[in-house]
């Protein structure tokens, strides 16, 4: 009989921690899940090829409905300790929000109570010991302040299913259940902070969906300021409301239904007399869940939290990936700290949000200024003021033709370079400027343009034929429209899962606008190839980045100052665009008169615009050209690389090998090169970026021993020429030769943890030679034919 030593870490789990929780009450087919990966991997981007890493999973998490995650436990094999898998255990607690920590090696466990209601936090209990589901629910209700029998049965009422197979991933379940656990216990005022593409109105979805089926809310109005938000909401995720569900129009009021999807300007006229919402009573809904809260509502004195006030009976849940924190206007105030934040940064480390890069280009007239020359005229022939321009300037007040030329060029060589077809955002200035710029790339781009008009097209709030082509521009399935030229139309509630470049061409100071902007790339959709994004930033933008707060929890800042103690920034925030009381589309700068712009648009109560229009002046015959670019990767640590990647690289590389000998130990152990790569990608240094940057085939052995240590290096051709002059084959018959001969062909041009995979034999030329099996039946079978490519690196690695 093998000894409980010798058994795998799966032995363990089977023989013993199953058997004592099935002995402990546990129904193993729906309360314990085993091997449970709850992250997808974080995605690493490899110059313009991406992999993931590793999934977190943990061995066991023990349920006592399918939506309440009550215990972890890890395990490890016998010739380990019974706690050793303690920290790790609680590392996933942590994050999945389960009380109760659980390690074993099969000899027993050791418990960590995190809510104290055991006597002790940590004990050491005998395989037969282990704690019943009723006994682990009881600790789960401490936890979570659960008192009553009416909060227990609303907190545990089960999730919606539709049988397809998709449920809340885990940061959404733990959003979900403290709402609903939350509103069991009476909170009435909610905020969710989730960033852009983490699923949102899913997540509110079953939120709803628990309360309105339990019978807690009997009448819901989910609230949101575009119509394509409203749409998209309708057609989507709350598409399973069916019938109970309606859309409220002005003046088609009908109160037979349970689920209701209204924009704000859909409910108020901004007069008292005819506001649509007072056709209700003000108890009418039980709850209000309100998309994007950060926009209209956020602010006490907009006409949009008048709807809020007069259905103050309700319970409130505000969504946002952005919360507003100003002087002036604070969603904390209002909602109270988030219930839950799940970020970005933690989005991206997860794997369940795109990684980006950033193309940082510098114009000349961008880092330098432009200055017109003595008695200078604009278009119409007036003279041009004498001062310096800069971006703060460019398109908003002063048009240079040659910049919008130059950038659309620049657009347009990088889609090239990657997909012509890769879908893309430009996001300008103004409408104005967003009109020039689609013209801009219709030029860049004749080709495409001839084949199809829709290639490039102006997505704002005062085009109709652009806003038609919204939904074909976000679904994957539609090749057209490629390139959206917009200025704030497609700043938030856009679901583009295929956009892999995001132009800046925009003066954005606001990190609200900015982390909106960012989201729109940040879905990803691994059918159609879409695992990371570019950022191009022709305004600095990205330097917004740098804020410590830009993606860390979310701070009240709102204070009680004096009117003369507030900035005119404080007053009049540029970071909300206008809207169209009707539609929630974007009002254009100028109404009717594109050419105009305004120096300081006002926003009144999500309406109207006060301000005096500033005629632009334009410009032509002007130096433009590129005088740097800059590329950063996204760290693992959530930053971007600064300084040269190969500084960030070297350091990398260094705090990975004490020393070249370290490396070269590694590097000949490891059974499969390919390890060493990945193992160096999880820890950030992905060497595939150099190689783009460097332009050089070198062998990534070389690459690192290059830039560490200072070795001169050798191309991949090179290494393969020195085998070949070596004699080497001579030994194999002739078959056997012509595949390492084809292997160390295929090395030379696409790098050695190409020829480790078996895969490699299912393609030219070796296709031409044989099946696989027949490929390696040369050799003497599949452990001869690895032990001969093992041999064939010892040699191309030879006078390492």
């Amino acid at each position: 009989m093998t000894s409980k030593k010798n058994l795998s870490e799966r032995d363990i789990c089977t023989q013993y921690i199953v058997p004592a929780l099935k002995k402990a009450g546990w129904d193993i087919e729906r309360q314990v899940r085993e091997e449970v990966s709850f992250t997808d991997g974080r995605i690493y981007v490899r110059g313009t090829s991406s992999a993931r890493g590793s999934r977190k999973r943990a061995d066991f998490i023990l349920y006592y409905k399918p939506n309440i995650p009550i215990a972890v436990i890890e395990a490890k094999d016998n010739s380990h300790n019974v706690g050793d898998g303690m920290q790790q255990a609680l590392g996933y607690a942590a994050t999945l929000d389960i009380p109760v920590a659980f390690s074993s090696n099969g000899d027993g466990f050791v418990e960590h109570d995190r809510t104290g209601s055991s006597g002790s936090v940590e004990r050491t209990l005998h395989l037969d010991d282990f704690p019943s589901p009723e006994e682990l629910w009881q600790r789960y209700k401490t936890y979570k302040g659960i008192d009553t029998p009416h909060q227990e049965q609303i907190a545990s009422f089960d999730y919606f299913y539709d049988g397809s197979g998709r449920a809340p991933r885990y940061y959404q379940q733990i959003a979900i259940n403290r709402s609903v656990e939350a509103i069991a216990k009476g909170q009435d005022r909610i905020l969710l902070v989730m960033a852009t593409g983490t699923g949102k109105t899913y997540t509110a979805f079953q939120i709803i969906h628990r309360l309105w089926k339990s019978g807690t809310k009997k009448r819901i109005l989910f609230l949101a300021d575009r119509n394509a938000l409203i749409d998209q909401t309708k057609r989507g995720d709350f598409k399973h409301f069916k019938d109970r569900m309606t859309v409220i129009r002005k003046k088609k009021i009908d109160k037979a239904f349970e689920i209701y999807l209204a924009l704000y300007q859909g409910l108020t006229n901004y007069d008292e007399d005819s506001d649509a919402y007072r056709e209700f009573s003000p108890d009418f809904f039980d709850l209000i869940v309100v998309d994007e809260c950060h926009r209209g509502s956020a602010s006490a004195d907009s006409a949009w939290r008048e709807i809020l006030d007069y259905f103050k009976s309700a319970t409130h849940i505000g969504l946002t990936a952005t919360p507003k924190e100003t002087k002036t206007v604070s969603n904390i105030e209002y909602f109270g700290e988030p219930l839950y934040t799940y970020s970005l940064r933690q989005g991206i480390a997860d794997g369940f949000l795109a990684p980006y890069k950033v193309l940082r280009v510098g114009l000349n007239i961008d880092l330098e200024g432009w200055r017109p020359e003595e008695g200078q005229l604009d278009a119409d022939g007036n003279p041009v003021d004498d001062r310096l321009y800069n971006t703060k300037d460019f398109d908003r007040n002063l048009v240079i033709d040659e910049r919008t030329r130059t950038i659309a060029r620049k657009v347009t060589e990088f889609l090239k370079k990657t997909d012509p077809f890769d879908k893309t955002i430009v996001f300008c200035v103004d409408i104005e400027h967003a009109t020039r710029m689609r013209q801009a790339l219709a030029n860049a781009n004749p080709e495409e343009v001839l084949k199809n008009h829709k290639y490039v097209m102006k997505i704002t709030g005062d085009d109709d034929d652009g806003k038609r082509e919204l939904d074909n521009f976000i679904n994957p399935e539609e090749r057209y429209p490629v390139i959206a030229v917009t200025s704030k139309l497609m700043t938030t509630g856009v679901d583009a899962q295929t956009c892999k470049l995001i132009v800046l061409d925009s003066n954005i100071n606001s990190p609200t606008e900015f982390k909106q902007i960012i989201g729109r790339g940040t879905r990803i959709n691994e059918e159609f190839g879409k695992r990371y994004f570019t950022i191009m930033d022709f305004r600095n933008v990205t330097d917004l980045f740098a804020d410590p707060d830009f993606d860390g929890d979310p701070v009240m800042v709102k204070q009680l100052l004096a009117d003369d103690e507030l900035t005119e920034a404080d007053i009049h925030p540029e970071d909300e665009p206008v809207v169209d009381e009707e539609t929630g589309d974007e009002i254009p700068f100028g109404d009717d008169k594109p050419e105009v712009t305004y120096d300081r648009p006002e926003i009144i109560d999500g309406g109207g615009i006060v301000a005096e229009p500033l005629p632009k002046i334009y410009v032509a015959g002007v130096d433009v050209s590129i005088l740097n670019e800059r590329v950063q990767y996204l760290g693992a640590n959530g930053k971007l690389t600064t300084g040269s990647l190969k500084e960030f690289t070297r350091t990398g590389l260094l705090n990975e090998f004490r020393t070249l000998d370290d490396f070269l130990s590694r590097w000949n152990s490891a059974e499969k090169k390919k390890a060493v790569i990945d193992q160096l990608a999880e820890h950030d240094i992905i060497l595939e970026n150099l190689l783009d940057e460097t332009k050089k085939e070198l062998d990534l052995f070389d690459l690192i021993c290059h830039i560490a240590w200072d070795r001169p290096a050798l191309t991949r051709r090179e290494r393969a020429e020195q085998v070949t002059k070596r004699d080497y084959f001579t030994r194999y018959g002739d078959n056997a030769r012509q595949v390492l001969q084809a292997l160390l062909e295929k090395y030379a041009k696409d790098g050695i943890e190409n020829i480790e995979e078996m895969k490699v034999l299912t393609i030219d030329p070796f296709k031409a030679i044989g099946t696989p099996a027949e490929i390696v039946h040369l050799f003497g079978g599949k452990e001869a034919y690895q032990a001969a490519v093992r041999e064939l690196e010892t040699e191309i690695y030879r006078m390492a």
